[in-house]
């Protein structure tokens, strides 16, 4: 059943405007009627209409003034002329002035429908533009090197199957902007792209925020709630950190990756779900298996096509450009005007580790816009804006200097494994080590990840 619309008819005979409106309201439309321009205007100011049925010649001001009225005092409704003294000029004329639709009187009842009916499916359309140029304006994947060419070239091959796939990152590196394309770019892009953290989600509530319940299977379940699972039907579900999803969540997810199935929380019989379902995680999923963390047929169901994604310090080549892509967007946001950035000022920001990646540059970039005093970003800038991480002298204590270089080495290894949640693989690639390696280092130091890793997160999520 097409949607109602509400529509302003015009018109200065009483009978057009008795059997516009009958023939609007028999079609469940609702129908607003003026019998003259001014009061039109006033009508269409103040109210919100989908469509205006506007006669032309009418006493004192006529149907094209009135059009010309509506758009000089920013009424954007869509509006069609009716005349019957209709020839080729006054035609050319509405339309020049903007009009949606010139139609000439007497008008069937199928005629007066099908224009309604075009009218609202070209405002769905020009709606929908509006909502896809905004959405890839804000999801945009940018990049200019080798390193996420190779994974973009990855995401083309996979999005078009229905294959599982697992994306692998630190914080901050893109996940769900990648798991949003493999959508968009799929058979199921017309479908609903529907996302959970399982690290936000209190263990408690995650089955319920998955797969639905029924009124009163639990004390505060006041209605029925459809799972993620079932809002992403025909469409695409992503989970992301499934690596924190707790165990006995991670067996009932199982069965519905096998089942293709899901049961909500009270009810009598399982729902069939259709969805394409793809996991991210920044921690290793293989190591988890092997500390009985994640389940290991849970691991083989998930991990079918892995997309590693490379931190932003392994991609500097990509910084200049997702810049200038941020600062746009922070303009556009803000309505600032534009301000350039120094040669030397993006060098500074290329030289800088980004721990946390592409998302700690989207907020530096921001916070440089408020800083730039000059009409442009200048490096001293850029140095304000960056966190001080660079070790000075005064930092690395006094003594020998054997004492100092152990006491450097020792900082930076517990920064990093705190940067990557004291993720062993992560934290060794970041230095530069390999992980046996980091294990011995960290143990001539005197630390006992095990033990920090406890300290730093007393619950054991970590």
């Amino acid at each position: 059943m097409p949607p109602k619309a509400n529509l302003l008819v015009v018109d200065d005979e009483a009978n057009t405007l008795a059997s516009l409106s009958r023939a609007f309201r028999l079609a469940g439309h609702e129908a607003t009627v003026c019998d003259n321009a001014a009061k039109a205007l006033e009508l269409a100011k103040a109210q919100n209409f989908d469509l205006i049925f506007s006669d032309v010649v009418m006493p004192g001001k006529d149907g094209l003034s009135l059009l010309e009225d509506l758009k000089a005092q920013g009424v954007t409704t869509p509006v069609v002329m009716m005349s019957g003294q209709a020839h080729i000029e006054m035609a050319v004329r509405a339309t020049r002035l903007g009009a949606l639709d010139f139609l000439e009187k007497p008008i069937s009842s199928e005629k007066l429908l099908l224009t309604v009916e075009n009218a609202l499916r070209l405002q769905r359309l020009e709606s929908e533009n509006r909502q896809l140029r905004q959405r890839l304006g804000k999801h945009e994947i940018v990049w200019n090197g080798d390193a996420m060419r190779k994974i973009m070239a990855q995401v083309e091959r996979v999005a078009a199957s229905e294959t599982r796939v697992c994306i692998l990152g630190e914080t901050g590196t893109g996940k769900e902007l990648v798991a949003r394309t493999l959508h968009e770019r799929s058979p199921r892009a017309a479908g609903p792209f529907v996302t959970l953290n399982c690290a936000a989600v209190p263990a408690e509530l995650i089955e319920s925020e998955l797969f639905g319940h029924e009124k009163g299977s639990f004390t505060g379940a006041a209605g029925r709630h459809l799972g993620k699972f079932e809002q992403a039907e025909h469409g695409t579900i992503f989970l992301d950190e499934i690596g924190d999803m707790p165990l006995p969540m991670q067996a009932k997810l199982l069965r519905v990756l096998e089942e293709g199935e899901v049961e909500r929380i009270g009810g009598e019989k399982p729902v069939p779900v259709d969805v394409r379902v793809i996991v991210a995680t920044h921690r290793n999923l293989e190591t988890l298996v092997g500390e009985s963390k994640f389940r290991q047929d849970l691991f083989h169901r998930v991990y079918v096509f892995p997309l590693v994604l490379p931190p932003l310090r392994e991609r500097r080549e990509d910084v200049p450009a997702l810049v200038e892509h941020f600062a746009r967007q922070v303009w556009a946001q803000n309505s600032w005007k534009p301000i350039p950035f120094a040669p030397d000022a993006i060098e500074e920001l290329q030289a800088y580790s980004w721990p946390g990646n592409v998302r700690e540059l989207r907020n530096v970039v921001e916070r440089l816009m408020l800083l730039a005093t000059e009409g442009e970003v200048r490096l001293d800038t850029v140095r304000l804006a960056l966190p001080q991480t660079v070790a000075t002298p005064a930092s690395l204590g006094s003594g020998p200097l054997a004492d100092r270089v152990q006491s450097f080495e020792r900082e930076a290894i517990l920064a990093e494994l705190k940067r990557h949640n004291y993720h062993i693989t992560n934290a060794a690639k970041a230095l530069g080590l390999e992980r046996s390696h980091l294990y011995k280092k960290a143990e001539q130091l005197g630390i006992d990840i095990q033990k920090q890793r406890r300290e730093e997160d007393p619950s054991g999520t970590a």
